[in-house]
């Protein structure tokens, strides 16, 4: 088996794209087959290098490796025109200068459905003869047959009238050329699947590919948002790249994508890559289209970065660390602890440094916070805090823990009354890790020089 992604360079690997290379890849490796990556660059004004390494780049972010390639096809301009000239010498192709115009002129006098012909000229573009009777049909692995009458079919315009081949001619020849025995993608390519199999066909009655299979299609179902409609930035990322900066695992990703159309057949969400490779068919995608939601997506990658072995998280939160305004902390001796007391809160790498970048850093400013929780009877209930943890011998997690329940018990108040107040005072905001382990990773003097100035500032404020 040889499957092949061939993505366009003209923006970033959306996610529909890398559910089409994920499902190739889960495809090929299943088989034992080979992974052809070939970057369809053809559209010259549109195409960039920048888009061609924003799109390796992604599948490297995912862990989807390729066998052979990145196969640029601009490379293979000269295999085209040689291809062009074989039909062309066989009449299975010619020019035509028909324009738009004629084509429509066609339509209105023989009727919309009639499949336009031209008539050979000696000049203009090059148009692929249709039969005029019989039907191409496409066996689509999930899909089943789907026929296409030839007398539906305009003769589809292959080249244009420098020479220059388009899309549907040149993917025909290079698939034939790379033997791609299936073509998985998606189902917005399924009207280009008859003029790429006339063109196969064609190619291979001129003796091209001698001995190539013709590739079995599988086209995958559309992925909407989680309202039904067409997948887009209004739905929340719209990348791999963007998924990325939100802090996803590769991992938790590629489970995710995995069951947008395909399903193991038990009901199963956590799926190990191993798992997904094992159990993965084309039989088993489906044919309706798939919803994409990130709420779903959060869910999981929460249920993988809570599974993650320490050591394993904090490496992936210094990577990530990396590329962002914190970057100077990744080496910080307390991040080690300041992961591992956030890993059972956290559901994307990005919501660490919200949780636990002031305990590293400074506290952050959260007026309403600090009016809800520092007010006077919060700043008695702080200073009570305050002579309790003064008086431990020990900075441990226990006895931090012991002073402070005691406190609760004394004052019989609810927790947040006392932990409330010392959380604003240690980190600006009402949200952190848990409180005993927060206080034990500033230490003894952080803490108390941030509560005697939370206690200042706020009865400054009060007055």
């Amino acid at each position: 088996m040889r499957v092949r992604f061939a993505p366009s360079p003209t923006g970033a690997l959306h996610i529909g794209g890398a559910r089409t290379a994920l499902f190739n890849w889960l495809l090929a490796r299943h088989e034992g087959g080979e992974l052809v990556l070939r970057i369809e660059d053809t559209d010259r004004e549109r195409s960039t290098p920048e888009n061609v390494e924003q799109i390796l780049d992604s599948l490297r972010w995912l862990e989807l490796d390729w066998d052979e390639g990145p196969i640029m096809q601009t490379d293979r301009d000269d295999r085209h025109r040689e291809a062009l000239a074989a039909l062309l010498d066989a009449d299975l192709a010619y020019r035509s200068g028909a324009t738009a115009a004629d084509v429509k002129q066609f339509k209105d006098l023989y009727g919309a459905e009639r499949g336009f012909r031209g008539r050979p000229e000696q000049s203009g573009a090059v148009r692929l003869r249709v039969p005029d009777d019989g039907a191409t049909v496409v066996h689509d692995a999930i899909r089943g047959e789907t026929r296409f009458e030839h007398v539906h079919m305009d003769d589809p315009v292959i080249a244009r009238a420098d020479g220059s081949v388009l899309y549907n001619f040149a993917v025909a020849i290079d698939d034939l050329d790379a033997r791609i025995t299936h073509v998985v993608r998606g189902e917005d390519h399924l009207s280009n699947t008859p003029k790429q199999l006339l063109a196969l066909e064609a190619a291979k009655a001129v003796g091209l590919g001698e001995g190539a299979p013709l590739p079995t299609y599988a086209h995958l179902p559309l992925l909407h948002g989680p309202d039904g409609k067409k997948l887009s930035k209004r739905h929340g990322a719209a990348s791999v790249g963007e998924l990325r900066e939100a802090g996803y695992l590769p991992a938790a990703v590629r489970n995710y994508m995995a069951l947008l159309g395909w399903g193991a057949g038990d009901d199963r969400t956590v799926l190990s890559t191993p798992e997904l490779v094992e159990r993965f068919t084309l039989e088993t995608v489906s044919r309706n289209p798939a919803r994409f939601d990130e709420v779903k997506l959060r869910w999981l990658n929460g249920v993988y970065i809570r599974s993650l072995p320490p050591q394993e998280l904090l490496e992936h939160v210094r990577s990530y660390l990396d590329h962002t305004p914190h970057a100077g902390f990744r080496d910080d001796p307390r991040l080690p602890r300041a992961v591992e007391i956030s890993q059972e809160k956290i559901h994307t790498l990005a919501d660490f440094w919200p949780l636990s970048g002031a305990l590293l850093d400074v506290p952050v400013e959260d007026a309403k916070a600090r009016e809800r929780w520092l007010d006077e009877r919060g700043r008695a209930t702080l200073a009570q805090a305050r002579e309790a943890l003064a008086a431990l011998q020990s900075f441990e997690e226990e006895p931090i823990a012991a002073a402070l329940e005691g406190l609760v018990e004394r004052l019989a108040v609810k927790p947040r009354e006392v932990y409330q107040p010392l959380r604003v005072a240690l980190t600006g905001t009402t949200v952190s890790p848990g409180i005993f382990e927060s206080i034990a990773l500033l230490g003894r003097e952080q803490t108390l020089r941030r509560v005697d100035g939370a206690l200042a500032a706020a009865t400054v404020a009060g007055n």
